[in-house]
């Protein structure tokens, strides 16, 4: 660490230090600073450090700390104020206002006090000349805090009327705090209309629009706004993250995820910010934040979860159980402090008010990756010795009913009545239903039941659904892998089955169901028959068997209406085996249709989906998005997580392949929700968190993109998921990042992406990625970096044969050469090689489409050559060496205007761009009639010009229009300076 020597030197090093995180280490050194500058024995030095360690005061978490400096500062400038400059005068007032607010934060601090220091800043206010508008302001505050709301309405008004002069808060401030009042007297509409302009980026400032976006979230809850508000909680929780001094806007967001469902991410929120919980430089921030650590761990000790262990102050480990009494202990002290200093119970009433607060929607989804905390099992109660018998008749019929009409949860039903059974004396029917879906609830592993089941229900004298139980206990022997052996099986039975129906010895639902089963083992051969034509035939001609004894017999009976659905739709299963993809499309269709039509949706769901996934493959994107909507319609309430997570992801990127982001979003956040609660998080729930990041990148939605990507990396592997799906998540959160200005963190992300790419077989994409770190590297003041990854783009577009990434990546280079101190000549030499390699490619093109591309690219590098060399004019050091530079820019911005009118009407606007860009130099040159003369040849070009094609533009439009008011201007100025 250098030695501060001079007034320079001290400002140097503030300056470095203003850029420092907030925090505790970042005060140490503003302390350092001031004792360094009172060495100086300058007293503009020690204005301006403690100017600058009171701010870094207030931008922590140590704010209390902030008054020493201050009256210090005040008492410099009542004794010498000679000493402060214009600047440090502004600031010495602005602070006024940080200090009245850091005053109401400190419970200690007498109330009287606060109001004489608002007088005094009302006295020194007018003194200075200023508006009351700053000091009203700051008396809404005071009166807010203290629950005083006919003097807060007041100076709400007075604030509100009093002119806005060089003191008033920056737009987006007072915005924020008028926003905050409208919310706290109930009027959440007014409150967020006035948010408005910052919630949208129109105002903003170093702690805007963070603080508008957290208080948002609970008025946009209210008003059922809920997009918004998930919206706002993902982009303002990026704000906050890493600044220490938003406590209370972070608590903000810590209820937002008690009051959504969303406890799991809340606990994630806590763990991310230990100090929280002690810090006490800002009691009032404490209290906001105490008090929502309070709610949520009374939400989660409401859904079962209060011996959870959970993140809480350091020095032991706590339950939510023990974390709630603790937080609400320390709220409601903290409150009555206030109350005590200010007399009234306010504050303790809202704090208890938000604690009490109860959720204001059951679950609202984020996207994020955050699998909703499950309460443990209830343990099992004692057992109670049973005095009666269950209503076994009624349970017996409701499981009948069930089954009967193939409704949801009829295996349930009769586990229920089987349950409620046990030492009760049944006939061999019931037994024998009992056993047959106990079976099926089984699967492969129901073939003994079924047996029994069998042998059941010949007891009970129905040798046809004896049969029936065998073919079930077949398919299910196919199931598990012997297909041979349930084919010989489920032959012998169809054919017993058939000569019991000619003997009228059973009826068309328990042949059916043998038939069925038949069909089903043949169909399961035909999957691993490889296109056996013969087997294929045979299961064909088994379903069709099903259809002819069955089709048109159904009456009201739902089994066999769901036999014949099932049968088109297991055709349609062969039919795409045999590679007749239309026609299974089709009987998809009809089967699924027949489900439907059969009052059993729920059934069509699985053959919608292949309908789906056949469609897709077929090109009808429009049949694939009818029929995943469909599903997800049919399915309801039956739908499973699983299940349903895969229909919204498939449905997402169908729509979003049509180019609907925002409806593509909706359904990719879906999917995201759906995987997590089916516990697949790291696989489905990864994949739709990467396409929603990447619908969110397409609307323009950086910061919540960036949220989703960077939640969906940690689980994106190249095992899983392919390696071109990491690249492609860390390519788009390069795009997020950069968009966002975090320029280093982008660069980060593209050379990660890059280091994967250079590893396939076709290197575009390397290329491309190393262009954009060499653009990220660059935007963040690493110009070695940034020429290395350029250098190294600029090899791969060389070996590709993309001239156009070639001569880029030499101009970009040149560009960042020029920052170096004695850079031009490597710059020069750059900008030539870029004219050179284009100027081959142009002779060497192999048509005319490309040279004329080419030709075009040649322009733009004689004009980047010759704007690079004004630039270097403009800084240049040495004044008799400008007119050369400037002689030599004219010459490479002519050659660009020449290059460019060989295009003729294509090139227009980029001819007078150039045309524009000599005037100006020439005007610079002191020849005012050659300037003159380009002007008017650029507002000749526009007269009576069509130039429809023109750049790809409208000549008439936007362009057009700029380039004759540079004209105009241009002429007016070389009207106006004097010979």
């Amino acid at each position: 660490m250098s030695e501060i020597t001079d007034l320079d030197a001290l400002r140097e090093a503030m300056a470095e230090n203003s850029g420092q995180p907030e925090g505790p280490a970042r005060n140490a050194r503003a302390e350092e600073l001031l004792t360094a500058a009172e060495k100086l024995n300058v007293p503009l030095a020690v204005i301006e450090a403690l100017g600058h360690q009171l701010k870094v005061y207030n931008y922590s978490s140590e704010k209390g700390k902030m008054f020493v400096p201050f009256a210090r500062l005040l008492r410099l400038w009542d004794e010498r104020p000679e000493d402060f400059d214009e600047y440090e005068t502004h600031s010495l007032h602005w602070v006024f206002k940080w200090v009245s607010s850091g005053m109401l934060d400190q419970p200690h601090i007498p109330l009287a006090s606060i109001e004489k220091w608002l007088g005094e800043m009302e006295h020194r206010y007018r003194l200075a000349g200023h508006s009351e508008r700053a000091v009203r302001s700051a008396e809404h505050s005071v009166a807010a805090h203290v629950g005083d709301v006919a003097r807060a309405e007041r100076a709400y008004a007075a604030w509100l009327a009093a002119d806005r002069d060089a003191m008033a808060d920056c737009h987006a401030c007072e915005l924020h705090g008028q926003g905050w009042w409208q919310a706290e007297r109930g009027r959440d509409a007014e409150a967020l209309e006035l948010w408005r302009p910052v919630l949208e980026g129109e105002y903003a400032c170093a702690h805007e629009p963070h603080t508008a976006l957290a208080s948002s979230l609970v008025p946009l809850l209210r008003l059922g706004r809920l997009d918004e508000a998930r919206s706002c909680h993902l982009r303002g929780f990026r704000l906050v993250r890493e600044m220490e001094s938003m406590r209370g806007a972070y608590a903000d967001h810590v209820e937002f995820c008690a009051l959504t469902g969303n406890e799991a991410r809340g606990l994630e929120l806590l763990a991310e910010r230990p100090a929280y919980f002690t810090d006490d430089g800002q009691p009032r921030s404490r209290l906001d934040f105490m008090s929502v650590v309070a709610l949520l761990m009374d939400r989660l000790t409401v859904l079962g979860l209060g011996d959870r262990q959970v993140p809480g102050p350091a020095g032991r480990q706590w339950t939510a159980r023990e974390l709630a009494a603790h937080a609400r202990e320390e709220s409601l002290a903290l409150a009555a402090r206030f109350d005590e200093r200010n007399g009234t119970a306010h504050v303790s009433e809202r704090a208890r008010a938000r604690m009490a607060r109860q959720p204001l929607v059951e679950r609202l989804p984020l996207g994020v990756r955050s699998v909703r905390p499950v309460p443990p099992p209830a343990p099992a109660g004692p057992v109670v010795p049973v005095t009666g018998q269950p209503d076994l008749p009624a349970l017996l019929a409701e499981a009948r009913r069930l089954s009967d009409h193939l409704r949801p949860n009829a295996v349930e039903a009769w586990a229920a009545a089987a349950e409620a059974a046990q030492g009760v004396e049944l006939d061999p029917r019931d037994r024998a239903e009992m056993a047959d879906h106990e079976a099926m609830a089984l699967g492969p592993a129901g073939t003994d039941l079924f047996e029994r089941a069998a042998s059941l229900y010949a007891e009970a004298g129905d040798p046809g659904e004896a049969l029936a139980a065998r073919a079930r206990g077949a398919y299910v022997r196919a199931l598990a892998g012997d297909v041979d052996g349930a084919a010989a099986a489920v032959t012998g039975l169809y054919d017993e089955v058939l000569a019991l129906y000619a003997a009228d010895g059973t009826g068309i639902r328990q042949t059916a169901s043998v038939v069925m089963s038949r069909a089903r083992v043949l169909t399961r051969r035909a999957h691993g028959g490889e296109g056996d034509g013969a087997v294929l035939a045979e299961a064909e001609a088994a379903v069709r068997e099903v259809l002819a004894l069955v089709d048109g017999r159904t009456g009201e009976d739902v089994r066999l209406a769901a036999r014949v659905a099932e049968a088109q739709a297991m055709l349609g299963e062969l039919a795409g085996l045999s590679g007749d993809l239309e026609a299974a499309a089709e009987l998809f269709a009809r089967g699924a249709a027949a489900f439907v039509a059969a009052g059993l949706p729920w059934f069509a769901v699985e053959y919608e989906a292949r309908l789906a996934s056949l469609a897709h493959h077929l090109g009808d994107v429009a049949g694939a998005e009818r029929a995943l909507r469909a599903a997800l319609e049919h399915g309801g309430a039956q739908l499973e997580a699983p299940g349903r997570a895969q229909l919204y992801l498939q449905l997402a990127e169908v729509v979003g392949g049509r180019g609907d982001a925002v409806e593509a979003a909706e359904h990719a956040l879906e999917a995201a929700h759906w995987a997590d609660e089916a516990g697949e998080s790291a696989t489905l729930g990864a994949w739709a968190r990467q396409q929603l990041g990447g619908f969110l990148l397409r609307q323009g939605r950086w910061a919540e993109a960036a949220e989703m990507l960077e939640s969906a990396l940690p689980d994106l592997t190249a095992e899983t998921h392919g390696d071109g799906a990491v690249v492609q998540t860390q390519w788009w959160l390069g795009d997020c990042l950069s968009e966002l200005g975090e320029h280093r963190a982008a660069a980060e992300r593209r050379l990660q992406a890059a280091e994967i790419a250079r590893h396939w077989p076709e290197q575009h994409d390397h290329a491309t990625l190393a262009h954009l770190a060499g653009e990220s590297l660059g935007q963040a003041g690493l110009a070695a970096e940034a020429d290395q990854a350029y250098a190294r783009a600029g090899d791969l577009w060389r070996s590709l044969g993309n001239t156009h990434g070639l001569i880029r990546s030499l101009r970009a280079r040149a560009w960042l050469a020029l920052r170096a101190q004695d850079g031009l000549g490597r710059a020069r030499g750059l900008m030539a090689d870029a004219v050179r390699e284009c100027e081959a490619a142009r002779r060497a093109a192999p048509d005319e489409e490309s040279r004329q591309q080419l030709v075009a690219e040649l322009g733009h590098t004689h004009g980047q050559f010759g704007d690079l060399l004004a630039r270097s004019a403009v800084e240049e050091a040495e004044e008799a060496l400008v007119p050369g530079l400037f002689e030599e820019a004219l010459a490479q911005v002519v050659q660009a205007v020449e290059v460019f009118a060989s295009l003729g009407d294509t090139a227009l606007h980029s001819r007078t761009g150039a045309e524009l860009a000599a005037g100006r130099l020439e005007a610079d040159l002191g020849r005012p009639d050659e300037a003159a003369a380009r002007a008017r040849a650029v507002l000749a070009a526009y007269d009576g010009h069509s130039g429809a094609e023109a750049d790809g533009g409208d000549a008439e439009g936007e362009t057009a229009r700029v380039r004759r008011a540079e004209a105009e201007q241009l002429l007016r100025l070389l009207t106006e300076r004097p010979v």
